[in-house]
């Protein structure tokens, strides 16, 4: 059972479905509003190439909109997955105007925790809710509707769209208020940062050491030293595969945002500065659209 506006109330009655807007349909987008439509939810999608918004609905049940405020109009909830701070900036003005009165904006894109709080002061004003909630799982989590959702803002909009976001998700925690769903998504990215970097030399050292890398992952994953990254990235980073998963380009951006967030806070993140300049190394080796896991490949 999901939620459904009253339209006699300025709130939201249990029903079958709920009118949402899902606003970028790449990797993570995609597969993510599928999900919702899987689910019975009423769905219009909107992209800036409407080829894939056209392909969207030529594959799930639903309907793509020219601009995004026909997206947005009327909506309970949006959706939305798109590329940076500023992208999300230009939104949701548009966004506002279109969308049903108390509805909640939804916003899976990774950005600055400061982008998230200015946006929630901007829809509160509007009478509605803004919730920062950046994922973690990949495309393959995307695609499984297995994601983990870091959320902050108004503790009961989030409830109130919770059963619709479980239709992609296996796990949604609310870290706090406005900003603490991003702060939760460069930690994150930050011990993704220091595990790959890890991988990353224990395979240039198992190769320098003339050992199978098949049998090193048997024994070394059972144990302390086992985690998601090893088990999912070992094999491929052994074959030098990497045309795959989450960008470089995408993690340099994750990553500035974190140093950046660390400048303001005073966090000490040496390590995560150090992978950072080892990813722009990997860039510059053209590595761009790689995996993260690609790391390995600035090592000889």
């Amino acid at each position: 059972m999901v939620l459904r506006r009253d339209a006699a109330a300025d709130g939201f009655a249990e029903g079958l479905s709920m009118k949402v807007a899902f606003i970028g349909l790449g990797v993570m987008g995609f597969p993510m509003a599928g999900h919702l439509a899987a689910a019975g939810h009423d769905v219009m999608v909107f992209n800036r190439s409407p080829e894939k918004a056209r392909a969207w609905t030529e594959k799930h049940k639903g309907a793509m909109a020219q601009t995004v405020v026909d997206a947005a109009r009327g909506a309970e909830m949006v959706a939305m997955c798109v590329g940076n701070d500023n992208d999300v900036r230009a939104l949701v003005p548009d966004i506002l105007a279109a969308m049903a009165p108390g509805g909640a904006i939804v916003d899976h894109t990774t950005t600055s925790a400061v982008v998230a709080r200015d946006m929630s002061k901007l829809t509160a004003a509007a009478s509605r809710y803004f919730i920062d909630a950046p994922v973690s799982g990949g495309q393959v989590g995307a695609e499984n509707g297995a994601l983990t959702v870091m959320a902050g803002g108004d503790e009961a909009a989030l409830e109130r769209v919770r059963p619709v976001l479980m239709s992609y998700s296996k796990a949604i925690t609310r870290i706090g208020e406005s900003g603490a769903g991003q702060l939760a998504k460069m930690v994150n990215q930050i011990c993704i940062a220091g595990v790959v970097q890890g991988l990353a030399e224990a395979m240039n050292f198992t190769k320098h050491a003339g050992l199978d890398p098949a049998l090193v992952l048997a024994a070394v994953s059972q144990g302390a030293a086992g985690s998601w990254q090893m088990s999912n990235r070992w094999p491929t980073m052994a074959e030098g595969k990497f045309d795959f998963g989450f960008a470089v380009d995408w993690m340099r951006k994750d990553l500035g945002l974190t140093l950046d967030e660390a400048k303001r806070n005073g966090a000490q993140l040496e390590m995560t500065a150090l992978v950072d300049g080892y990813y722009a190394e990997v860039q510059a080796l053209g590595g761009n659209r790689w995996d993260t896991s690609s790391l390995v490949a600035r090592l000889k």
